[in-house]
């Protein structure tokens, strides 16, 4: 595995990987600490996902055919700092500045220090950290590869397999410094700023909505995945129906009708975007429209699915058409309530809006 194409194409998967897991609670903690999500950012926050996978491969990559120390070189470790330099001038070859970029030794230094100017730039720009911090992760990222090409990816080779060397070490930290000095680069992206305090309401929008059902989906999804695997391992394969049950139904009740009605009313997706269903007096649902809203939206969705993987009487086609259905009326409609949401007779608003004393400000807008 030496193409370094197929280490690049292992860092995207295994970022995207990564960053499905890390999804839910980024978008609670953005919500939270920024009020709202901003598209630049995800997609920044995912640049950083598969830069580190990159730094992965690149630690890791090409493993070795075999784990033994047969044919093993010594020499694996490079204590003399700025041996580069010796090694530029030995593998020298022309004159020119042509010739100078074309030497491997070159080459290889201004690698190092390009590999962690992101780092220096993300770590600036998307932790808030000063030049003295960033500097020291750069060192400490750099010494953790080191320490684990020197080891034998800590001792899991019987030999190490790269070279541990000290100007890797000088190099990379040096580009998390210039990383640091051009990380207001990055502040040319729209949306780095939030549009209002934390603490202000957000328009209800589309995009809002449908974020907040497609949490609900993947974590119901997670959740029964995850029940279903531990139930495996302690009392074996379940029947169909126990996993129709455990893997789907319930952890949907769970997440999409219990945490409801014992909360604000918000579903758990709805709670990840500060999201909440309000009644037409404008407070907490009463308990009918809620099973109403349940039976009606993702929960009828999973409910469907669990008939159709049980009884197999065409059930999946309806769950299909119910999920459509909910999607184009959570976008469609001004109010955004979805499909539930206009059957049940319930509002969407911002759970900032409320306050104790009086009843919520609805707002619907372009932005969120």
């Amino acid at each position: 595995m030496t193409d370094p194409t197929i280490s690049a194409v292992i860092a995207v998967f295994a970022g995207f990987v990564l960053a499905g897991f890390l999804a839910v609670p980024y978008i609670a903690a953005s919500y939270r600490r920024r009020g709202e999500l901003g598209l630049w950012r995800v997609l920044l926050v995912f640049g950083f996902l598969v830069y580190a996978m990159s730094l992965w491969t690149y630690t890791l990559l090409p493993i070795p055919e075999t784990t033994t120390c047969a044919g093993h070189v010594a020499g694996h470790l490079q204590l003399r700092p700025f041996q580069f330099v010796a090694d530029i001038r030995r593998e020298q070859t022309g004159t020119g500045l042509r010739a100078f970029l074309r030497n491997p030794a070159v080459q290889q230094a201004v690698f190092n220090v390009a590999l962690f100017v992101p780092l220096g730039m993300f770590v600036r720009h998307l932790f808030r950290r000063g030049f003295l911090t960033t500097v020291a992760v750069g060192f400490a990222v750099s010494l953790f590869i080191e320490c684990t090409q020197l080891t034998g990816v800590w001792f899991l080779f019987e030999c190490p397999y790269r070279l541990a060397d000290v100007d890797d070490l000088l190099t990379n930290t040096l580009g998390a410094a210039v990383g640091f000095g051009l990380a207001p680069l990055l502040r040319l992206l729209p949306g780095n700023e939030p549009s209002a305090p934390p603490g202000t309401p957000r328009p209800v929008t589309a995009r809002r909505r449908l974020l907040g059902m497609a949490v609900d989906v993947v974590s119901v999804i997670l959740l029964g995945t995850t029940v279903g695997i531990v139930t495996t391992l302690l009392v074996g394969e379940p029947s169909t129906v126990v996993t129709a049950l455990i893997g789907t139904f319930l952890p949907a009740l769970l997440l999409l009708f219990v945490i409801p009605v014992a909360g604000n009313g918000a579903s758990f997706g709805q709670r990840v975007v500060l999201l909440r269903p309000t009644g037409p007096d404008g407070g907490k649902p009463s308990l009918w429209r809620m099973i109403v809203r349940f039976l009606t939206g993702s929960g009828g969705y999973f409910t469907l699915l669990t008939l159709a993987s049980v009884v197999n009487g065409g059930f999946e086609p309806l769950a299909n058409l119910l999920f459509f259905a909910s999607g184009i009326l959570a976008i469609r409609p001004e109010g955004h309530q979805g499909l539930s949401g206009l059957v049940a007779g319930l509002r969407m608003a911002d759970v900032r809006a409320f306050d104790d004393r009086e009843v919520p400000s609805l707002v619907s807008g372009k932005d969120g």
